[in-house]
């Protein structure tokens, strides 16, 4: 595949999203629009958006790369996203009625009210971690397919190409912000949803298979088995590591998030924002099993054709990430390449554009106080908000190379495995917050436990085959990261008379 072709196809995508910007903030560009869309959003275009937003260009290619990975995991990852249904449902209906109850901007707010001011901070600021983290690893995975399969011919470093990338999200968010993103979000999640389904059809067609006889294929191939019960203790893969591990993942990771709440904190009414959840989850299981079902494909292919999975240039070993990008790029067709690139793009820009205007309103509402009305019109507020969003953007930047010089594993797992430790404590402060009544926290204390929790699930992952008799963590270890926060907020709070209101 010409990669002149490919690139003449990423100006013209990301023309298409730019002038939509420019249309849909033309007369708004306040703080109300880029936080809240002032909260006019429709359910089902947030419902069918949100899809590209929390799929991402990782499970574009990382959850069809790992199908055939060495270590077998086949159809297991449909495991966790069984439990991440579960999370969701529970999201919409515990978490959303209390952030509408309170009519929150940044979902953080309850923990300032419930525990305290340095509670509250330290919430916002696992946010900003987390999410920063996620989000670079996220948009990484999708700099290095374009680096490899595009700006290499052309002689343009790395860093060049993240520059660029991080450079045209932010020229069609900056402005409108949510009310901007719910419109583009929509659209690239229908680029993604139509990439699914015609890499589907391309990939059936040069192996010379019906769909219902490719499905056929899949289940009887070596790479279909979902349900792992054999070997609790040191197999990562067993059914109720990654189920319950998908339920909590999912509620820290989306329902403590400000990134996907936020769109659901832009509806009108609480029963809008539930029927957004509920069809969002039904669309997630589905989609999920269809791109599993092209992990499969692309195994089954390149065993035909010989293919071995491509190899990572820094470490000179298999790179499962690489293996749909080379079969799409090099190994069919012009149409078939041009629609890999349209669905890698649009899932994994829509997880980051999204995410760089989450990330923006967290620290403007929670650190800057821009949520009251008034702060919200200012002039200034509006300036400073500009600022922090290009502040965002090279923060991602920086640690979209370090993540380059450090990282050679699926990235799949690399997103999991920092949820794990940065999302936990968030798991704990609201745990906390929800279910434990009548005991004051001694609030500046707080910052200290939710170091420390995450500092010793590290060190009880790292030695857990010894301590736990050859027991291997996978991610249920954000349950264990929630429950020592929990345990350590209890420590450090005391029974009160004083009635809690939330």
């Amino acid at each position: 595949m010409s990669p002149t072709i490919l690139l003449c196809f990423l100006i013209g995508y990301f023309a298409v999203l730019i002038i939509i910007a420019f249309a849909t903030s033309k007369n708004s560009s306040d703080n109300a629009t880029f936080f809240l869309a002032n909260k006019n959003s429709k359910w089902y275009l947030v419902a069918f958006g949100m899809i590209g937003t929390a799929l991402s260009g990782v499970t574009f290619i990382s959850v069809p790369g790992e199908v055939g990975a060495p270590s077998g995991n086949q159809f297991q990852y449909f495991q966790f996203v069984l439990g991440n249904a579960v999370g969701f449902i529970i999201i919409a209906t515990v978490l959303l009625p209390l952030y509408y109850r309170m009519n929150l901007t940044s979902i953080y707010s309850y923990i300032e009210q419930r525990l305290g001011h340095y509670s509250y901070k330290t919430a916002a600021s696992i946010f900003l971690l987390s999410r920063t983290l996620g989000s670079a690893t996220r948009l990484y995975l999708v700099v290095i397919v374009l680096q490899r399969f595009i700006f290499d011919s052309y002689g343009i470093p790395f860093w060049a190409t993240v520059l660029i990338s991080l450079g045209l999200i932010w020229s069609y968010t900056f402005k409108g912000g949510l009310k901007t993103i719910i419109i583009t979000d929509t659209l690239q999640t229908f680029f993604l949803v139509l990439s699914v389904f015609l890499t589907i059809y391309f990939v059936c067609d040069s192996l010379s298979l019906s769909i219902p006889q490719a499905f056929e294929t899949i289940k009887n191939s070596s790479y279909s088995k979902i349900f792992f019960l054999d070997d609790f203790v040191t197999n990562k893969f067993y059914f109720s590591k990654q189920f319950i591990g998908g339920i909590f993942v999912t509620i820290a990771m989306t329902g403590l998030d400000q990134d996907l709440m936020q769109k659901n904190l832009s509806m009108k009414t609480i029963g809008e924002a539930k029927k957004n959840m509920f069809t969002f989850t039904g669309i997630f299981v589905v989609l999920n099993i269809f791109f599993l079902s092209v992990g499969a494909l692309l195994y089954v292919f390149a065993t035909k054709n010989g293919i071995e999975i491509p190899l990572d240039q820094v470490t000179g070993k298999p790179r499962t990430d690489f293996l749909f990008p080379e079969i799409a790029l090099n190994h069919l067709t012009t149409i078939p390449a041009i629609v890999f690139m349209l669905g890698l793009t649009a899932a994994t820009f829509a997880t980051t554009d999204s995410a760089l205007t989450a990330l923006t309103t967290s620290f403007c509402v929670d650190f800057l106080g821009m949520s009251k009305k008034e702060n919200l019109e200012k002039t200034d507020a509006v300036k400073k908000r500009h600022l922090v969003h290009i502040g965002f953007s090279v923060l991602m930047f920086l640690v979209i190379l370090v993540i380059n010089a450090l990282n050679s594993s699926s990235v799949v797992t690399l997103i999991f495995q920092i949820a794990s430790y940065t999302y936990g404590p968030l798991l704990g402060l609201y745990s906390f917050g929800l279910f434990v009544r009548n005991r004051g926290l001694h609030d500046k204390l707080v910052p200290a436990i939710c170091i420390i929790a995450p500092f010793l699930c590290f060190l009880l992952a790292t030695y857990s085959k010894e301590l736990l008799g050859g027991y291997v963590f996978s991610v249920e270890l954000i349950l264990v990261n929630g429950l020592i926060t929990f345990v350590g907020l209890l420590l450090i709070s005391k029974k009160t008379d004083q009635q809690t209101k939330f």
